[in-house]
């Protein structure tokens, strides 16, 4: 018979009870065993020995019956019945077949490997003995895996479902229907009696599979306010069964939100729980967290986690881990999250630059390899200048990260030359489209140490170019004292440069400008010479096409009326083309109406010709 006990939350669990085995077997058990045999073959009493007997008897359904099966794990021992034990136990059954003396002979064995160790074994004892037990979200997955290891195979007795398929029907039904549940379960899995056993038998990948089939759940259709909140569960998680659910989330394709969400709560409250003294730990969060690709977690966290490495002095393969992954997002850090892996463990003194500037080196490779992979690209050719520009602007942003950055270690008095000059000389001076900033950082750095000469005053401003600072910076630079001499007579060469080139320029322009104003004169007069030739040839044709005419001398005087009448219209339009009107340009060359009569004086010949 089986009860099924449904709780809530953690505490969910499967109440088991079995019929009680019949007389048979113990009165068996009690002709073919001997009390003072056992007795002697124990070992010396102890505390753990005298609990774990006690424990035994409360169960166990005669103590008059001698036991003739010895089971020691570690320092418990159990007295049990060979003829209970056997038939539902195959490990047993082998061993004390394999037993020399015969079926009287008292039978130990040691179970000390046992998955699950004591706790165990006494619940899969108690379902031989056919006595009630607790089956829980933090005792089945041992539960499963001693049943495993004893071989315990379904029995005609209780219905052929055995104890893993009951456990089995738990998990299904209770456990794993839940995401706390199926967190509890993985949890269990951890324990190291527990936990080569439980990846062999596939409970802990069905665990880390159901939380994370939950979670994919919660993030579609959230349950509960925030909905991260999901989150918070994993912080129980070990490393290992972390990494497992990382890896049951790719599997079932999540979203990048989901793994980030997931990876940054867990380092989180891992690197709270780690303190200032488990690299061990920090070594193994770092080690299980997803890549930067699948999911980028923030560039602060990353930092600290940096920062934490280096403190408590974790392994160089997890010290350089972290620092391609922080360079993998420098872009989007801030100098203050630089500044925080730069600082000593107390946060007083500048100490990491090392490791800033091989941030800092690795963000400019990798830069440039994904602008020369856009460029290498067989694509649209929108989408390699998308590449470039993105590349470009996250330089653009890193190179303002590192001289602000360059500025606050600056005044550090203990800062030699070449780390600064290390940091801030790792970006590109071509990445920057100005170098007021640098500039800025180089005048902090000379004003905190005024006692350098004149070579380490070129040293430290050999990270910037005065031809590329402001009009604003420039003249700054022309009047600052604490700059190189090198630097000042730079910065006014360049003024004068521009000067020259401003006058230059505006000749230029006013030339330019007096060429277009006259090729524009020119295309408005070849624009009207080509309408009045056109007006000219069509009355030509027009008085051609009167005179050819023919007809009776009516239609001769008609067609004379007409001509004059057409004579005049053209005579009229002439009028009006006429350049050589009054106030024309060549109005010297006409003459007046003279006695009533229309006479045009002929013009004298010139070279000007619109025919």
């Amino acid at each position: 018979m089986i009860n099924h006990s449904h709780k809530t939350g953690r505490e969910s669990s499967l109440l088991i009870g079995m019929p009680q085995l019949t007389a048979l077997f113990l009165m068996q058990a009690a002709s073919t065993s001997n009390g003072g045999d056992i007795i002697s073959s124990l070992a010396p009493a102890s505390a753990s020995v005298s609990a774990s007997m006690d424990r035994t008897s409360q169960w166990v359904s005669s103590p008059d019956i001698p036991a003739d099966l010895i089971i020691r794990i570690a320092d418990d021992v159990f007295p049990l019945h060979k003829s209970v034990m056997a038939p539902k136990c195959g490990y047993i059954r082998k061993a004390v077949a394999a037993t020399r003396g015969g079926a009287t002979a008292t039978v130990e064995l040691d179970l000390s490997s046992l998955p699950g160790g004591a706790d165990a074994f006494d619940k899969a004892a108690r379902y031989c003995y056919g006595h009630n037990f607790d089956i829980s979200v933090h005792n089945a997955a041992a539960i499963l895996c001693s049943a495993a290891f004893l071989d315990m195979n379904p029995s005609p007795s209780d219905g052929g479902g055995g104890l893993a398929r009951r456990v089995e029907d738990f998990l299904a039904k209770v456990a794993l229907r839940t995401l706390s549940g199926a967190v509890a379960v993985l949890r269990s899995c951890e324990a190291a009696t527990v936990s080569s056993a439980a990846d062999e038998t596939g409970v802990a990948r069905r665990a880390a599979d159901a939380v994370a089939l939950r979670i994919c759940n919660e993030a579609l259709f959230p349950t509960r306010s925030p909905p991260d909140w999901w989150a918070a569960e994993l912080a129980a998680l070990s490393p290992p069964s972390f990494h497992k659910v990382i890896a049951a989330l790719r599997c079932r394709r999540a979203d990048h939100e989901v793994l980030t969400a997931a990876s940054t709560a867990y380092a989180e409250l891992a690197l709270a729980a780690a303190g200032d003294h488990d690299a061990a730990m920090v070594e193994s969060v770092v080690a299980v967290l997803p890549s930067t690709d699948d999911a980028p977690l923030p560039a602060s966290l990353l930092c600290r986690l940096l920062h934490a490495a280096i403190t408590i002095g974790a392994s160089a393969t997890t010290c350089r881990d972290m620092e391609l992954r922080v360079a993998a997002v420098l872009d989007k850090a801030t100098a203050g999250d630089l500044l925080a892996i730069a600082l000593d463990a107390a946060g007083e003194h500048i100490q990491n630059t090392d490791t800033i500037r091989r941030i800092i080196t690795a963000f400019v490779d990798r830069n440039a390899a994904s602008i020369n992979t856009h460029r290498n690209r067989r694509s649209s050719l929108s989408g390699a200048l998308h590449g470039d520009i993105d590349g470009e602007s996250a330089m653009q942003a890193v190179a303002k990260i590192v001289d602000e950055l360059a500025a606050e270690m600056a005044t550090e008095e203990t800062l030699p030359i070449s780390k600064f000059v290390g940091i801030a000389g790792a970006v590109p001076k071509e990445a920057r489209a100005t170098h007021d900033s640098v500039y800025r950082a180089v005048d902090i750095y000379l004003k905190a140490h005024p006692w350098l000469d004149e070579m380490e005053r070129e040293k430290v401003c050999s990270v910037m170019d005065p031809l590329k600072l402001s009009y604003q910076g420039r003249l700054h630079a022309s009047q600052n004292k604490r700059l190189p001499l090198q630097a000042v007579l730079a910065a006014l060469y360049y003024d004068q440069l521009n000067l020259r080139s401003s006058n230059g320029n505006e000749m230029r322009r006013s030339e330019a400008g007096s060429v277009r104003k006259q090729a524009k004169a020119d295309a408005s007069l070849a624009r009207e010479n080509e309408a009045l030739r056109s007006e000219l040839a069509r009355m030509k044709a027009y008085v051609s096409g009167m005179q050819q005419s023919k007809g009776s001398s009516s239609s001769s005087r008609g067609s004379s009326a007409m001509g004059k009448k057409g004579m005049s219209l053209w005579s009229r339009t002439l009028s009006m083309l006429n350049p050589f009107k009054a106030g024309g340009m060549w109005a010297k060359d006409t003459s007046s109406i003279v006695d009533g009569k229309t006479t045009i004086a002929k013009p004298k010949r010139r070279r000007f010709s619109i025919s």
